[in-house]
């Protein structure tokens, strides 16, 4: 599916492309705007399996964490509040605050520069062929949580693992104090 991983942005320029052209951008953008003024999304609800979990042991071995992602920052930050995890990052970063979005790296390299972490001991989490792309341009390691649903390409990942938990397994298999103490 080609909107997973996708700005808003290029979603809707995706959809204007899909529709045919038979609705201007801005009516898509309307569109989208009173859907989900309409039906708001439960995160909690979609909030990944073994995520606190993995959140509450990198914070416990001084792992620093950033959320980079596609959507916007205001929901990005709803999403993580409503979850009760915005606590455990140390920066998030959108890519409307990057000049290129995913597969482009720039979010992953400010996130980088931010925490001042080299991105060589680094990994990134991802599930979106897109940023599992962006992930490999930043020249990070990239873990790619297996996509049941959007039948995402996940070829170029490092590592691929059906879920959080045996990503959270993995992380405590390895000795931690190699690396720059941050993940992505």
């Amino acid at each position: 599916f080609r909107l997973i991983g996708t700005n808003m942005e290029g979603t809707y320029n995706l959809l204007y492309e899909m529709l045919n052209k038979k609705y201007t951008i801005s009516e898509i953008e309307e569109e989208n705007r009173k859907y989900f003024l309409e039906h708001p999304i439960d995160y909690k609800v979609i909030l990944k399996p073994f995520v606190k979990e993995i959140l509450v042991f990198l914070k416990k071995h001084k792992i620093k964490t950033a959320v980079c992602s596609s959507s916007p920052k205001k929901t990005i930050e709803k999403a993580l509040k409503d979850c009760e995890i915005l606590e455990y990052f140390d920066f998030i970063v959108s890519s409307d605050e990057v000049k290129k979005s995913k597969p482009n790296p720039d979010v992953y390299l400010k996130a980088c520069e931010f925490l001042k972490v080299s991105n060589e001991d680094s990994f990134v989490i991802e599930d979106s062929t897109r940023g599992i792309e962006a992930g490999k341009n930043a020249n990070i390691k990239v873990i790619a949580i297996k996509d049941k649903f959007f039948g995402q390409d996940q070829a170029k990942a490092d590592y691929i693992f059906e879920d959080l938990g045996e990503v959270l397994e993995f992380f405590k298999e390895m000795n931690l104090t190699n690396y720059n103490k941050n993940s992505l």
